[in-house]
């Protein structure tokens, strides 16, 4: 489906069924996400990590949502280090203190799922732990935000002051967005504060909340690789994100891609 279109310029609240469609490859992809971060270790490409990835994604009758989305070549994002997003998967090896990103889409029966995680590569510094920390701390504080009525600008409200607080900074060049038969489409949910990004949270909306938040006061994004997808901090320090794929409900916010219980 073409996301340059008006349905998907404007925010969508998804009939019963449609929620539940989501429910299904939401897990999907928290499946994939957590099988993928299984194998991180030094010694492990991400060319390897990608075949787990789309091998696992095909298993269950669905397709990897970024494999030839605007000619992105693989089935996985893989960022590592100052990658901030969109690292494409090769034949570079993990190294012991490398953090990585791993981002799955998902795409079944009509609906996608996005989300990721920073992982560590075996030991890792103190500053790149507490970078980890603080990025999921900044996502969690942003999903606390949503609700009915809630405002979208407040949810970089929510994740900047986290960010600042503990010598880091929000990436502005990337945001959230709806997702559900489109990958990408409204609403758009910056990650910093103060911005005037306009809209009201409803029941039935799915969209992502995935701030990127580089290691100190540098938030400029705008070292972009030449094969147009890989972006990454200008000043070498390392970067980390965590993304979720979330539905408002009437009485408050359902994480669709969180961890799945052990007795689920």
């Amino acid at each position: 489906m073409s996301e340059r279109t008006a349905d998907a310029a404007t925010p969508k609240v998804l009939k019963p069924d449609e929620i539940e469609k989501m429910r299904v490859v939401s897990r999907m992809g928290r499946e994939i996400l957590d099988l993928a971060a299984s194998y991180v270790k030094p010694g492990i490409t991400t060319d390897e990590i990608d075949a787990v990835v789309h091998e696992a994604t095909i298993a269950r009758g669905a397709y990897p949502s970024p494999l030839n989305y605007r000619q992105f070549p693989k089935s996985v994002c893989t960022s590592i280090n100052e990658t901030i997003c969109h690292g494409i998967p090769d034949q570079r090896k993990l190294k012991e203190g490398d953090i990585i990103n791993l981002d799955v889409s998902v795409y079944y029966d009509g609906f996608h799922s996005d989300l990721n995680a920073t992982y560590p590569v075996g030991k890792i510094s103190d500053d790149d732990a507490k970078l980890i920390k603080t990025t999921r701390k900044c996502l969690d504080e942003a999903i606390k935000v949503c609700k009915p009525g809630a405002l979208f600008r407040d949810i970089g409200k929510a994740i900047e002051p986290v960010a600042k607080e503990n010598g880091c900074s929000v990436v502005r060049t990337y945001t959230g967005h709806g997702v559900h038969k489109y990958f990408h489409c409204a609403p758009n949910i910056p990650h910093y504060a103060k911005n005037k990004t306009p809209g009201t949270m409803k029941p039935g909306m799915t969209f992502t909340i995935e701030p990127m938040i580089n290691l100190g006061p540098n938030h400029s994004a705008e070292h972009h690789w030449p094969d147009d997808w890989t972006c990454t901090t200008i000043d070498g320090n390392k970067s980390a994100q965590f993304e979720e794929t979330l539905l408002i409900t009437e009485t408050g916010v359902e994480v669709l891609t969180g961890p799945i219980k052990a007795d689920a």
